[in-house]
């Protein structure tokens, strides 16, 4: 087969998964109400370098905030170890199959930090994390910053299962001189994403949703992205929507007389990956910020940091920061319907913040010392 020929058939194969996938998204028949539920199963999975760690954290401040749900049974924890950089390079898959089952078995998913091998690292395998909302469907990637003394409450609405993300393992090499990628907008996947992010919006009384693209010159994509948002925010009148590019929002995030009259922002999947860093870094810190990864029938939470691989090689894995798994539980908790332990959860959280000090050596706190704290305050 030569190169064109060879092209054509990589492209149609991954144009006809989309198709399939669009089907699927057309047939699926809604959000889970886990108020419906007899028991909800709380996957915890530590992933890679610090993230046992910080996850086992996070674990005890929910099984402090929710002990008699626990106790009663209607709150189970499930252990879920075997989703390691070890366990996928063996299997030369993102997911192992017997882990992507036990996940499957689980409601909700807290899961710490997991590693992607860089090129030339190991075998060329996809992020779990992008195989985790693909094989989920956790299309709504969730990521909250709040600075209040500088007014800053900012909720960022990532599209999690399509863009540069969903096809960035798919790509093909032509000959030693040309390579290409893909990028995937669709109507349904876009409309979901938006209309969460508008739905939010209302609920929370807030009043301003900025949508970021490239639009400019990412006609087709970018530019189907915000035509599509633009059309759901017509069911939202009472609500200002705009439009910014992505190298312009990235700069208006640190101008502090533009950045405080922002809210709600949507976005596709690779600008939201770079942004929310940034606003994250405003907050404090990646460190400091979760993230809720939200389909219809599953949800995972995470903290948006690495593995921090060197911390374990130096055997400072105990003092790292479990802020960040924290804060997600508390997305978990909100999630799932526990308003008020949500409440408990991030003032506590607040508590440590201004207490405890944590340096990631051996001259500050530990992680549990840090937990203890917290669940002390709840």
């Amino acid at each position: 087969m030569d190169k064109l020929e060879m092209a054509k058939a990589h492209f149609a194969a991954l144009v006809e998964a989309q198709l399939k996938r669009v089907e699927n998204m057309k047939n699926d028949k809604g959000a889970v109400d886990y108020s419906t539920l007899d028991k909800i199963i709380i996957g915890c999975c530590g992933g890679d370098g610090i993230g046992p760690a910080i996850t086992a954290e996070a674990e005890r401040v929910l099984r402090a905030v929710l002990k008699k749900d626990v106790e009663s049974g209607k709150i189970v924890f499930k252990q879920i170890n075997g989703l390691t950089i070890e366990n996928r390079i063996a299997a030369n898959k993102a997911i192992p199959d017997d882990v992507l089952a036990e996940l499957k078995a689980c409601d909700i998913i807290l899961k710490g930090p997991t590693t992607t091998p860089s090129k030339g690292d190991g075998p060329n395998i996809e992020s779990a994390n992008v195989a985790m909302r693909r094989e989920l469907d956790l299309f709504a990637n969730v990521r909250p910053v709040a600075v209040p003394e500088e007014g800053i409450d900012w909720t960022f609405f990532r599209e999690n299962t399509e863009g540069e993300y969903a096809l960035g393992s798919k790509g093909i090499v032509i000959d030693e001189d040309m390579s290409f990628d893909f990028k995937v907008t669709t109507t349904q996947g876009t409309e979901r994403i938006a209309r969460q992010a508008f739905e939010f919006a209302r609920k929370n009384g807030k009043k301003h949703v900025a949508i970021i693209t490239k639009a400019n010159i990412l006609k087709k994509t970018d530019g189907k992205f915000l035509e599509l948002c633009y059309n759901v925010a017509k069911d939202y009148p009472e609500i200002q929507v705009d439009d910014w590019f992505v190298d312009i929002i990235s700069a208006n995030l640190i101008n502090e007389k533009v950045r405080k009259g922002f809210e709600v922002f949507i976005l596709p999947n690779l600008y939201g990956d770079i942004i929310t860093d940034e606003a994250a870094q405003i907050q404090g810190g990646v460190g400091t910020a979760g993230s809720a990864n939200i389909g219809n029938h599953y949800a995972m939470f995470e903290a948006i940091h690495g593995s921090a691989p060197r911390m374990v090689e130096t055997g400072r894995a105990q003092y790292a920061n479990p802020a960040s798994m924290i804060k997600a539980a508390e997305l978990l908790l909100r999630h799932i319907g526990y308003a008020k332990e949500a409440d408990r959860v991030i003032a506590a959280l607040n508590v440590a913040n201004n207490t405890i000090k944590i340096t990631g050596r051996s001259d500050g706190a530990t992680g549990a010392e840090f937990a203890d704290c917290v669940i002390a305050n709840l």
